[in-house]
């Protein structure tokens, strides 16, 4: 990947859209579409098979492509991530693919170390973009809070900690603008929301929108991996997730930032206005 291929506009040539059927990767796979941009949908059951577990899909899904959009699951920090980043840089490398766009989590030290791993597999720091996005809204409308939501009843480690929360579709505007315009390798972007809310300030404007009920019960570590076990999560999965979301609501990532309006000449979208499109509609 050379510096001057990352600079020309990918225009209508060909994006690998990982996790296409994902909260970001059909939203950017839209996106690019509307553009006229030609996008390769991967996914585990899709037209275009790609599957994280399984490298040997990864190269028949690049090849052709002139970018690609990299949306790891379950997460950038989870165990054998920078193997897989790595992997997947020089497959990327090896079949010419010349702008990659990575989704990355805000304050994860496990993640910045697999976000290295695979700029440095890319050959060129030019050729990777990284995006870090604070928590989706959208987790308390299509993930895995929506439940709890429709319930009444909010239950999460996150304490009185304030996050950023982000809009996906803000989230979305940012990777497809990386992905299509000049002037974005090689940068690392953290992407959130205009304003700090607690948990139950959150459960607050949820309740506003939707005319009912909404609370926040703030719940252990420990507590909430018990409760994803009962879900049917592998205990160690559950642990190490339940681990995670206690370290990113530590109060570390309680700040907001100006990248929307920067990268897209906008204002991103407040939570109030998510919730009140969302429920009121």
């Amino acid at each position: 990947m050379t510096t001057n291929e990352n600079a020309k506009q990918v225009g209508g040539n060909t994006v690998l859209v990982t996790a296409a059927s994902g909260k970001t990767g059909r939203r950017v796979a839209d996106r690019l579409t509307a553009r006229g941009v030609d996008v390769r949908a991967g996914s585990r059951k899709g037209e275009v098979r790609f599957d994280w577990e399984d490298e040997g899909s990864w190269g028949p899904a690049l090849a052709g492509a002139d970018a690609a959009y990299v949306a790891y699951y379950p997460d950038l920090a989870a165990p054998g991530a920078v193997e897989a980043m790595r992997a997947f840089g020089l497959a990327a490398r090896e079949r010419g693919v010349s702008r990659l766009v990575l989704l990355s989590g805000r304050g994860e030290p496990d993640a910045a170390l697999a976000e290295s791993a695979l700029r440095e597999a890319c050959g060129s720091p030019s050729a990777l973009t990284v995006v870090r996005a604070a928590f989706f809204a959208q987790n308390f409308s299509e993930g895995a809070m929506a439940e709890g939501v429709a319930a009444g009843e909010i239950a999460f480690p996150g304490g009185d900690t304030a996050e950023p929360w982000v809009d996906a579709d803000d989230l979305a505007d940012v990777v497809v603008e990386a992905l299509v315009s000049p002037g974005h390798g090689g940068e690392t972007y953290e992407v959130t929301g205009p304003r700090l809310l607690t948990f139950a300030e959150v459960a607050e404007e949820i309740g506003r929108a939707t005319g009912r009920e909404v609370r926040y019960v703030p719940v252990t570590v420990a507590q909430y991996a018990a409760a994803l076990q009962g879900y049917g999560l592998p205990m160690e999965e559950a642990e190490w997730m339940a681990g995670l979301f206690g370290m990113l609501l530590d109060g570390h990532n309680a700040m907001t930032t100006d990248t929307v309006r920067r990268v897209l000449g906008r204002e991103a979208r407040d939570f109030r206005g998510f919730a009140e499109g969302v429920w009121r509609g």
